[in-house]
Order: C-alpha cells, then structure tokens, then sequence
C-alpha cells in the first residue's frame, strides 16, 4: 500500500565526516533492494490473504491478526529501532533487520497454525522496525552533498511508491502459480542478496554519546496497542459489551495512558511529547492516524471482494487493485508541485475529500459490478486523494522541528501510519463480521444470503473507511495552521 516516506530516525551528528563514501551508489542499490522487500510485504500479503485464511482455518474475526500484528510492531517498535541504529551501529542493525526478517517470513511461508503465521507476522514487523531507520539512516551518512541526497532519496521514494505495485502483481502470480507461502518465503532470497552484497559495500557508522534506550516505553506502548486490537477482535467474537471486550480495550486505554506518563518522566523519551504538542504537528499525526485506519481496513475487504464475490483470481485482484495505486503516484507528482504556491492545508482537505469520495463510491459494489465503469474510476479517485494527502503530511510533520527532533519527528509520521492502518482494520473487520451476522440473523442462511450478506459487509466496512478519512480532513481543518511560507523555510530538512 502506498506510504509516507520520511526521513531517518538518525540522521548524522555533528562531527559526521563529510567525504562522500567511494561506494555509496552500490550501497544505495543494496539499500534499495531491502526498501522493496519491506515495501512488498505490505502489499503481496493481501493478495495472499483469502487463500492463507482457507488454508490455514483462520476465522473472519482474526484474519486480520495476518496484517496487524505486522503493521503493530513495525509501529509500535520504530522509534526504538531508530535509536537502536544510531548508537548500535547502522550497519549492524540494518544486517541484523535482514537476517531476522528474513528468517520470520522462513517461520510465516511455512505456518501450520493461524497462530504461526500470526507471530511469525509480528516478528517480520519487529525486525522491519530495525531494518527500515537503519536503511535511511545510512542514506543520510552516506550522502552527504545535497544534490546526490536528494537523489538517493528520489530512488527510496520511487522504491516505497511503485514497490505496493509491485507486490500487489507479484502476489497474484506466486498465489496464483506457486503457493500463498512463497509470498513470504520470496523474502529468503532477496534478503540473502542484499545481505552478502551489505557486508562488504555499506559502511558502519553510528552517532556518539548518551546511548541509553526507553525500552520500557516501547515495550508499554506496543502491549496497549495490542489489547486495543485485542478488544476489537474480542467484540466481533463476543459483542461489544463483553466482560472480555471491555476488559481488553481498558487496558489497552490504560496502558496507553501510563506510555505517556514514562515519556513526561524519561530522560531519553522514545517519543518526546514536545514533538506531538504543536499544533500542526498534533494535528498532521491525528490525520495520518485517521487515513491510515480507512485505508488499511479498505485494502484488505477489496482484497476480499475481488476474489470472493468477484471471483477473480489471485493475479486478476492483483492487476485490479493497481489503479489506487497510479492515482497516487500521479497526484502525488502533482501535489509535490502544488505544495509551495497552495500550502498544505488545502491540498490535505481536498485528498480527503477525494478519497472519502473514492471509498463511498465503494459502498455502491453487488455481486456483478463492472470494473470498468465502477471499481476502476473508485479506485483511481481513493488514490488521487491519497496522493494529495501523504505529501503534506510528509512537510507538515517536519515544520519548525529542530535538528535533533527531526528523526523522531518523522518516524512519527511513519508509527502513526502504521498504528492507525492496525486500529482501522482491527475495528472494520469487527464492524463487517458483526454487519454479516446482523444480516444473516434475519434471513434463511442459504448461499444466496451469505453471499449478500458478505457485499453487506463490505459496504459498511467501505463506508466506515470513508467515515474515517473525511473525519482526517476535518481534524486538518480544524488544527492545520500552518502557512505555504512556513513549508518553504521549515526548520528541518525534508528528504522524501
């Protein structure tokens, strides 16, 4: 899926030597090569998704764990990696990010149980956390000039944009040809090649001083997050007013709530709470939040209803998602253009206007509707809207933030994203498996009704995506304050 690209968590420190590395262009493709592996998994994933449920005996209520037990810890830990690769070393973490998220699509490509593939999910996302802010890291020391950097940086960029295309094909064709397994276990071979080509081309560096961790807030934060998408799994199981359910979402609260009271504490927050205080900043991270939670939740039912209601094959859904995915790229080229004369506060309301309209359109799906008239131009308009939100945000999360914050200030851009896309689809799959089981309580459940009843749910899973995203416009309303002359003179570098 399409995602904000931002720059690193550790970007060099004073002292830096400023003598380009001799071979940093090798290093870059190297680089690169781990950016598309970690980009694909969003994606191929998804495709992979209907088969590995039939396979592997997962239930409509926690098929969702196969996404956001990955996009939780990718989220919930990132920060933390940031930190990690700047004092550990870059080198190191990104190999040791390699090595360990290769080795957990081994566990997940050959799961016998749910449950498996669930944790081996969770452990590709831990290992993505290490592997993703090591890997900008070591752009930022390895390009030092300004124009190469902001080449280095075009190549990651294009990587995270056209790499969800690519997974979305590559996933329909191993599901579709080979096995859903080898959508993971594609992973083990580009890992191993970029790991023997790492060893000798990319260079170690890390940043000095104070090298203490807020392990106790990652570790707090994570566990909240969890028992929130806990929570929403139990209510689709058992209702919302389950003693289980209220249970697991107050914790979930409460955890939440004492994460914030360690970063006012700590000496060395994993989340300077200064950071979330400004108001545009505040209120680029409630946004990001909020589209990631429509849009994750979409992507997966779309996935569902191509090959389920549709009747597409794996390749087929795969081919016909691509469109959200031009539209963001497109719109995303042109809001890159717009964003010094305009600002951002309209470019982002009108994104989420856009792609509001996009997933409504959604909602108007049966079991015969045409691609072409209908499915296509809803998916080119949800990515158009897209694209004009996500570069903003990229600005918005950077403006007026000193040097030393920058890092976290955009990995926060990323965590939130990834949060929001957990919370979202933990809580649309409840809204769909609970809207499939109001529907089918009322009527005879012959074939004809569940295949009704699933298009039901999907439209009110659509609709609540919508919901979602226009509700990112009206906090953008609402909060962002900031001026085009701001975004043009912002207090930090943005490289994305």
């Amino acid at each position: 899926m399409p995602s904000t690209t931002s720059t690193a968590p550790g970007a060099p420190r004073a002292g830096t030597s400023t003598t380009p590395h001799p071979r940093r262009w090798l290093a870059l493709a190297v680089i690169a090569i781990s950016q598309l592996m970690v980009v694909l998994d969003a994606t191929i994933v998804n495709i992979a998704l209907p088969q590995a449920q039939a396979d592997l005996g997962i239930s409509n209520a926690d098929r969702q764990w196969v996404v956001t037990a990955y996009t939780l810890t990718f989220g919930g830990l990132l920060l933390l990696g940031g930190r990690i690769a700047d004092y550990w070393g870059r080198k190191r973490t990104f190999l040791v990010g390699m090595v360990g998220f290769a080795l957990a699509s081994a566990i997940g490509g050959l799961a016998t149980t749910g449950g498996l593939l669930f944790a081996a999910r969770a452990l590709q996302g831990a290992f993505g956390a290490l592997l993703a802010p090591a890997s900008l890291a070591l752009l930022t020391v390895l390009f030092t000039e300004a124009t190469e950097r902001a080449k280095a940086f075009a190549v990651y960029g294009a990587i995270a944009g056209g790499g969800s295309a690519v997974g979305l094909v590559l996933g329909g064709v191993l599901t579709e040809y080979a096995d859903w397994r080898w959508c993971l276990l594609v992973n083990i071979p580009i890992a191993a090649v970029a790991l023997f080509a790492a060893i000798p081309l990319v260079p170690e560096s890390r940043a000095h001083g104070d090298t203490r961790y807020d392990v106790p807030g990652a570790v707090v934060v994570t566990a909240g997050l969890v028992s929130l998408v806990y929570g929403f799994t139990k209510a689709a199981e058992d209702g919302w007013d389950a003693t289980a359910t209220i249970a697991f979402i107050a914790a979930g609260v409460l955890l939440l709530a004492a994460f914030v009271v360690i970063e006012l504490r700590s000496s060395h927050p994993l989340l300077p709470l200064r950071i979330l205080l400004d108001r545009n900043r505040g209120g680029a991270y409630l946004a990001s939040t909020l589209v990631g939670a429509g849009l994750f939740g979409a992507f997966l039912f779309l996935t569902f209803y191509f090959q389920q209601a549709l009747q597409y094959t794996p390749l087929e859904a795969g081919l016909a998602s691509l469109p959200v995915t031009a539209g963001v790229l497109v719109s995303a080229g042109v809001a890159s253009q717009l964003l010094p004369r305009v600002g951002a506060k309209p470019l982002m309301v009108a994104g989420a206007v856009l792609a509001a309209a996009g997933m409504l359109t959604l909602t108007q799906i049966d079991l015969d509707t045409s691609f072409v008239s209908h499915l296509l131009p809803a998916q080119v308009v949800l990515g158009l809207g897209l694209g004009f939100t996500f570069v903003p945000l990229s600005s918005l999360a950077l403006v007026g933030v000193p040097e030393h914050d920058a890092g976290a200030a955009s990995a926060t851009l990323n965590a939130t994203q990834q949060i929001g896309g957990s919370l979202g689809t933990a809580l649309l799959n409840t809204f769909f498996t609970s809207s499939v089981a109001a529907y089918l309580a009322t009527r005879i459940p012959d074939p004809a009704s569940q295949a009704q009843a699933a298009i039901h749910g999907y439209t009110v899973a659509f609709a609540w995506g919508a919901g979602l995203i226009l509700l990112a416009g009206l906090a953008t309303l609402l909060l962002i304050k900031v001026r085009k002359e701001d975004l043009a003179t912002g207090g930090a570098v943005h490289m994305g």
